[in-house]
């Protein structure tokens, strides 16, 4: 019998089981992390990808509708020490409450978990995965802009999954977006995202460039917004002018009978 077969029948039986046990106790039972992993790379075993890029086949970059919203998507990167939270952005979207997308990333948490805490309670926002290490989502080890991404389908299942537990696990909702560090993927890894339920999230307006546009380049691009854009800014510069840029826009914007919601207030495309 073929090895990845029999891999694959083994596999099932596991899942076959864990299901009879949820409905005996009643309780639903997470799959080990190991059997997600092997299970994930034996369905994508022998995929090749032919697409690297933000706009990959299956990433979703803007909303379905024509009325005059914008997403905000606010990425927390988390560098390696992690520590930034602009102070200023966050406080300025409470005030003015303008509902906000979260893609927050593990390094981020661990550096700033009072502030994770205070955000997630907060209705205004809702929570996104920027995943496990910051790396960009393929399943051949393919980088861009000198950050090695991630090198197979296991390592993907590692980059997506381990992140959503640990967000599942502080603030008991599941994720159900996810953009990768760099934005960038193949193909591949995007269904593999899809697979692990996470919608993949890009964007049709670049608001800050990884926080380093000055206040008026932020400013410019957000006021090119049409109905049903995405917005990507960053909310862990707090050295940047992203805050300033957006307090900027968001009077004209207004202005121009735009409003701003979360991304789970519509379909996406």
């Amino acid at each position: 019998m073929n090895r990845l077969l029999l891999k694959a029948l083994v596999l099932a039986l596991v899942l076959v089981c864990f299901g009879t046990m949820s409905s005996m106790t009643g309780a639903q039972v997470e799959e080990p992390i190991a059997t997600l992993r092997e299970r994930i790379s034996v369905e994508f075993a022998g995929r090749t990808p032919r697409e690297w890029s933000e706009t990959v086949s299956g990433v979703r970059t803007r909303m379905k509708t024509g009325e005059r919203v914008l997403a905000l998507t606010l990425d927390a990167c988390g560098s390696r020490s992690g520590k930034g939270f602009d102070a200023a952005l966050m406080d300025f979207l409470e005030k003015e409450h303008i509902p906000a997308t979260l893609f927050i990333n593990a390094r981020w948490i661990d550096a700033n978990p009072g502030q994770f805490k205070r955000l997630a309670a907060n209705p205004l926002f809702e929570i996104a995965s920027h995943g496990l290490l910051h790396r960009p989502a393929s399943v051949t080890g393919r980088s861009v802009y000198g950050i090695q991404g991630t090198a197979s389908v296991a390592e993907v299942v590692d980059e997506i999954e381990l992140n959503a537990r640990r967000i599942q696990q502080l603030t008991g909702k599941r994720p159900s977006y996810y953009r990768s560090g760099t934005a960038y993927y193949d193909e591949v890894a995007v269904e593999v995202s899809r697979r692990l339920g996470h919608e993949v999230i890009g964007f049709t307006v670049l608001g800050d460039a990884g926080a380093t546009y000055r206040l008026d380049q932020v400013r410019a691009a957000l006021v090119r917004s049409a109905p049903g854009d995405i917005v990507i800014l960053h909310m862990n510069h707090p050295e940047g002018e992203t805050a300033a840029g957006v307090r900027a826009a968001v009077p004209e914007l207004r202005r121009r009978g735009f409003r701003f919601v979360k991304l789970s207030e519509y379909e996406l495309q």
